[in-house]
């Protein structure tokens, strides 16, 4: 305090004066920045008390206020965020990476609860719950019929651990109910769907989301990849949201060498912070390619910028979702949260991931519309890039900044999704009550017959009755098929699916991934890239 004093006496006449005045508008400034933070405080307070006193009928005041924090969050950016106290657990629960239940994983079918598969080593794995199983009972009453939802069935099967449930199976081959109380645990929630040999060399991971447990499954994954001779690697982030920023981290860590930035993130208030790459990495040498799509956002948007600009491998797909905000949670007095945007990501290029949002919350959530109207999921030349979005590389390769991460190679969108046919199938449930049925009557013959995925894969086909069988099952839901179908969805591509669903309930979800890849254009083009080797030398990528 004193020398600044002195320092400023020391100032000539002119040079003290601008000082003294500049210090002194900055105090006022601060003050009336305070005065005005407390007026607004007090007048929002005192709206609410001329409600609660004189509005014509009774009120619900934390309602109201719930409602006035939700729309104020809502005026600032697309992804501030409340989240009540209620919702709180639920919204956290996908990146936890585990629930308590009674572990299965099921689907409503005929208004019953069918077992796809019980999770391997929960509670009901344990007691010789089977896949295919259907639970009609639940803590003595029924539960089958028109009031059966998917709430009802967390509500009634979900529960704290070491907890018990009843339930009352009916088990195909079996005359009478077989009775099961099981003991409620904490069940895995899996961030990675799908890990297998793509081709000779060639792995595959699909990560859907960045969760507590990513890590350790992609740790493993690598490990059984690397146990069947792979050498590259194509990590699927096609459709994965997101999730929590160290995992993004962590996981672009297992591919860059020690001391190189991932990402930084900076705001007004919150001061520029780096994150770097470690000596640790689990695939520092082998070729990688990452898929993206318009569903890749945050995280997965983080990693593959982060492998793009140190030309560390290929992106290949459609350009990523955009969201390079981030949220910080702050807690209110009733236990509810305050998600708040707090910074923005940049990759280590300085490319800000985030797109504008200046439109409002509705425009922004309609941009899949945009991309769709102009054009620019099926041809890469409808994205036009300002020159002062460029951004270069170490190798010199460009990069664009404004909104998301833009592929290396493009691949248009499967026209084939947008297909009314393809559309009221899966809308009318045709494909999972076809294939659920059919797995149902015929589950002990096919694994008799196929008793691995491999088998299947090579040697089971969809018979011409089984394919009349389905289509009159589409006609029954009024799902009517025309010539123009025919032309946007073949036969070819109903058939693969159908056997792709038939695998997943006989397996689990990497079956389904196994067999429906056939379908995979961006898959295909990336096992293409890497056998053909010509682009990674061309940019000189490892």
């Amino acid at each position: 305090m004193f020398k600044k004093a002195y320092f400023f006496h020391c100032l000539p006449c002119k040079n003290y004066f601008l000082v003294f005045l500049f210090l002194s508008l900055t105090n006022t400034l601060a003050f009336s920045q305070k005065a005005d933070s407390r007026e607004t405080m007090q007048k929002f307070g005192t709206a609410m008390q001329i409600i609660e006193y004189a509005y014509v009928d009774s009120t619900d005041q934390p309602e109201l206020v719930e409602t006035a924090i939700v729309e104020m969050l809502k005026n600032l950016d697309p992804h501030s965020a409340y989240i009540s106290k209620k919702d709180l657990e639920k919204v956290n629960e996908p990146l936890e990476g585990s629930f308590e239940g009674i572990g299965v994983t099921f689907q409503l079918f005929n208004d019953t609860i069918l077992v796809v598969a019980p999770v391997l080593g929960g509670p009901s794995d344990k007691l010789g719950i089977l896949a295919g199983d259907k639970i009609v009972k639940i803590n003595g009453k029924g539960a089958t019929g028109n009031k059966i939802d998917n709430q009802y069935v967390m509500d009634r099967l979900r529960g704290k651990k070491g907890t018990l449930v009843d339930v009352a199976i009916k088990r195909a081959g079996k005359k009478n109910l077989i009775d099961f109380t099981i003991t409620r645990d904490k069940i895995p929630l899996n961030s990675i769907d799908a890990t297998y040999m793509v081709a000779p060399d060639v792995g595959y991971i699909k990560l859907t989301r960045f969760s507590k447990t990513s890590m350790d499954e992609f740790h493993e994954s690598i490990l059984k990849l690397k146990g069947q001779g792979m050498e590259d690697l194509i990590l699927d982030l096609r459709g994965n949201s997101g999730g929590y920023l160290n995992v993004a981290v962590d996981l672009s860590d297992q591919f860059l060498s020690s001391g190189k930035l991932i990402v930084y993130t900076e705001g007004l208030r919150s001061p520029k912070q780096d994150f770097s790459a470690t000596p640790l990495g689990d695939f520092e040498e082998g070729r990688v390619i990452v898929l993206i799509n318009e569903g890749s956002a945050s995280a997965s948007e983080i990693v593959s910028g982060a492998v793009q600009d140190w030309d560390r491998g290929l992106v290949v797909g459609r350009r990523s979702f955009g969201k390079g905000l981030v949220q910080r949670p702050f807690p209110l007095p009733d236990g509810s949260v305050i998600r708040l945007t707090t910074a923005r990501y940049h990759t280590p290029t300085g490319r800000c991931i985030q797109k504008p949002y200046e439109e409002g919350v509705d425009e922004y959530y309609k941009d899949f519309k945009y991309r769709l109207d102009n054009g620019e999921l099926v041809s890469a030349d409808s994205i036009k890039f300002p020159d002062s979005l460029r951004y270069f590389t170490p190798g010199g390769r460009v990069v664009y900044g404004g909104g998301g991460i833009m592929p290396d190679v493009f691949v248009p969108i499967d026209s084939t999704r947008f297909s009314d046919y393809y559309t009221d199938l899966v809308r009318k449930g045709v494909f999972n009550n076809y294939t659920m049925t059919y797995v149902d009557k015929s589950r002990s013959e096919l694994l008799k017959e196929y008793p691995s995925l491999d088998a299947f894969k090579k040697g089971f086909e969809i018979s011409d009755k089984m394919y009349s069988d389905f289509l009159a099952k589409a006609k029954e839901e009024g799902v009517e098929r025309s010539e123009d179908d025919k032309y946007y969805y073949p036969d070819a591509y109903i058939q693969i699916q159908i056997k792709a669903l038939i695998a997943r309930n006989l397996w689990d979800t990497n079956a389904y991934f196994e067999v429906i890849s056939e379908l995979d254009d961006e898959l295909s083009q990336a096992i293409g890239l890497l056998q053909d080797g010509n682009m990674f030398s061309e940019l000189n990528l490892r």
